[in-house]
């Protein structure tokens, strides 16, 4: 048998690599949405927050309107701490999250989509106005005083701190993932920091009781 050209040997070799990065991801996906993951995930809600029902504080949103737990009831919800000044993880996860509201189509709409801020220093409700413009339509700025970021911090189970910059500015430290509440205010899941969109859309749709 004639031996096949080096070329095509190479080209068999890489779609061959490509269908097993495929399957692995596919993999993936099931074990963290439907598999033994999604039971590893739900482990950790201890770490999370309780429903969110039995959460209490209080804020404003980037119109100026009061907004609290009671608004996040009745939708599914996915809520992200983050600031404006953020140099890379903020922007990048908020264009993730649009990404995946566009995945999602119409369904966006059942999703109440919350950006909060750990800065109250700087970010008022125009700075967020004016920052979450630049993302999905769907995703709402949260900011309030030190003492409100405080309660909802807690309430959520998310850590952040200032950090002191050499020109006497500051940054912020703060939790990265994307936490993701059903209808009823029941924590569902996490979704990670630059998390593949093949596995975060699906337990985004978990959170809105679909399988």
């Amino acid at each position: 048998m004639t031996p096949l050209p080096r070329m095509f040997r190479r080209a068999g070799l890489f779609a061959l690599a490509a269908v097993l990065s495929l399957t692995a991801a596919i993999g993936l996906g099931w074990w963290q949405v439907d598999g033994p993951g999604a039971e590893r995930a739900a482990g950790k809600a201890a770490a999370i927050p309780s429903p969110i029902g039995d959460m209490s504080f209080s804020m404003v949103d980037h119109e100026g309107a009061p907004v609290g737990p009671e608004d996040l009831l009745g939708r599914s919800s996915m809520v992200f701490f983050g600031f404006t000044f953020c140099p890379d993880v903020c922007p990048t996860t908020l264009a993730d999250i649009s990404g995946w509201l566009d995945d999602l189509g119409s369904d966006a709409e059942r999703l109440n989509v919350v950006f909060i801020s750990v800065d109250p220093e700087r970010d008022t409700p125009e700075a967020m106005a004016e920052y979450v413009a630049a993302f999905h339509p769907q995703i709402r700025g949260w900011t309030g005083s030190p003492e409100d970021l405080a309660q909802a911090a807690d309430a959520f189970r998310v850590t952040y701190k200032k950090v002191s910059l050499d020109d006497d500015g500051y940054t912020m430290d703060h939790t990265a993932s994307v936490i993701l509440f059903d209808a009823t205010g029941k924590f569902r899941s996490t979704i990670d920091y630059h998390e593949p969109r093949e596995i975060a859309v699906p337990k985004i749709r978990l959170a809105l009781g679909e399988r």
